[in-house]
């Protein structure tokens, strides 16, 4: 059995290895998150975590698996901290508010989620893109397509949310 001095790859290695292993980043990003931009940040973020611990990849073990194990756990992560963190309400919003039973909203959630899982993917795309505030036109060329066609995918998508559960936010 060698020590972990010697079997840890050269750092040198690693890096070159790593970057040949982009195309395969980018398309597990695109598989967990549903933007491009959430994408291109997952990878971001995936390679600086991998290049900092560089040191410890260990010779004769997948740097695929390994990198890919790094991906999952940041999206996880991230997804944790923007599921708890609430962005943009002012002090006085839950006063104004009622808030519902949180198992209301876990099931609502589970069904929109289902739902959003049942429409075409450039659809899907699209209507999020709109939903978080993207505009038409910034939709219209992060989806390389006219802006009639996103304002079709958005409105075909709600129609078939509204058909899946009955009801269409205020997007």
């Amino acid at each position: 059995m060698q020590s972990n001095a010697l079997s840890e790859a050269p750092v040198d290695q690693v890096h070159d290895a790593i970057e040949a292993q982009l195309p395969a980043l980018r398309r597990f990003a695109r598989r967990l998150t549903s933007s491009t931009s959430d994408a291109e940040d997952l990878i971001q973020d995936t390679v600086m975590r991998a290049l900092r611990s560089a040191h410890q990849f260990q010779r004769g073990t997948r740097l695929r698996s390994w990198l890919f194990t790094i991906m999952r756990n940041t999206f996880n992560t991230e997804y944790r901290r923007r599921y708890r963190e609430i962005v943009g309400l002012d002090e006085d919003y839950f006063d104004r508010v009622g808030i519902p039973a949180p198992q209301e909203w876990a099931v609502q959630r589970g069904e929109l989620h289902s739902a959003l899982g049942r429409i075409p993917a450039q659809s899907r795309r699209t209507l999020l893109l709109v939903a978080m505030g993207v505009s038409y036109i910034d939709t219209a060329r992060l989806c390389q397509c006219e802006i009639g066609t996103v304002k079709s995918r958005v409105n075909r998508a709600r129609k078939m949310l509204k058909s899946e559960i009955g009801c269409v936010g205020a997007y």
